[in-house]
């Protein structure tokens, strides 16, 4: 009888329009559902791979989502120095057989921003904004190493969360208002202005 054997864990890097971000794609899900992020060592420790991550100068933020870790480093750091470093720590922690998160990463959080609250009625403004981003913008947003999230929508603006690698990324911003600020005023008519919150 044949034995079946799992495929080798590769992982390979891509860079981002964030100069300051790299996206470490994984040939394996990582997270089904949701996205999560850290800033420090206190916020990861529910993460080992992200507490592993932290420990090399100059990591300044960790992203998780799908079937990649998106990595944000100090300005003064080259990625030509450390993206195979840090690429070979994502590697080695899964071939040795390390558990991503020591719990639910998502059970402490509320609903994904924009989930509930306010008008998600069939048809309404904000069922429309959320459809709108979810069919047209996270998927190109999630190739480039970010997410973005449905925050609010009061009195034609348009509230969006920024992570991962669109988090202080200098191109963001013509994104959004060149991008999906024409789109949602073209598809929802009442939506007069997009604005962004970063994480």
């Amino acid at each position: 009888m044949e034995s079946k054997t799992q495929k080798p864990f590769e992982v390979y890097a891509e860079s981002t329009p964030n100069p300051a971000a790299m996206k470490f794609v994984v040939n394996r899900m990582l997270l089904a559902e949701g996205v999560v992020e850290y800033f420090n060592r206190k916020e990861a420790l529910d993460c080992p791979l992200a507490l592993q991550l932290f420990d090399f100068s100059g990591v300044k933020s960790v992203f998780i989502t799908a079937n990649f870790v998106t990595i944000t480093k100090d300005e003064q750091l080259d990625w030509y120095d450390i993206m195979p470093v840090l690429r070979e720590a994502v590697r080695g922690f899964f071939v040795n057989g390390g558990r991503l998160f020591l719990r639910n990463p998502l059970a402490d959080h509320e609903a994904p921003p924009g989930a509930a609250g306010g008008d998600t009625s069939p048809g309404g403004i904000k069922e429309k904004i959320i459809g709108m981003l979810d069919e047209y913008v996270r998927p190109a947003v999630e190739q480039d190493g970010g997410a973005i999230h449905f925050q609010d929508y009061q009195d034609g603006v348009v509230t969006l969360l920024l992570k991962g690698s669109c988090s202080g990324c200098p191109s963001s911003m013509v994104t959004l208002k060149g991008g999906i600020e024409n789109l949602l005023k073209k598809m929802v008519p009442e939506v007069k202005e997009v604005r962004a919150v970063e994480a």
